[in-house]
């Protein structure tokens, strides 16, 4: 289970130094309970990485979500970061003040912080 982990450091600059890792970490860790779906998830970074708008439509957000359940997703649950349910497409963050940290400093110079 994804909470009895600690992160190390060169695991929370790994999973941060990938732009759209962060971008789902972002999401995940504002979402009350930090459930989202796949679906959810892949709209919500088509949003940050269109600066707020969807980018091209249904097919860019599909492409996405295909992108995070291939290589993203396993990136993070091999990292102990979420825990991935296929069968619901359901992605759920726990919280990790070792990454989170971070996550709010990067989250803060990109321009992506709500408080920017």
């Amino acid at each position: 289970m994804a909470t009895s982990t600690t992160l190390d450091l060169d695991t929370v600059f790994e999973v941060l130094s990938d732009r759209r890792q962060r971008y789902v970490l972002y999401a995940l860790y504002r979402t009350e309970g930090g459930v989202m779906t796949v679906d959810e998830l892949a709209r919500r970074v088509s949003r940050t990485e269109g600066d707020g708008r969807t980018l091209v439509g249904e097919r860019h957000i599909e492409r996405i979500a295909d992108d995070l359940r291939e290589r993203h997703l396993p990136t993070l649950v091999d990292a102990g970061i979420v825990e991935y349910d296929n069968r619901s497409e359901t992605v759920r963050y726990y919280e990790r003040p070792a990454l989170e940290e971070w996550l709010e400093h990067a989250e803060y110079k990109e321009g992506r912080h709500p408080d920017c």
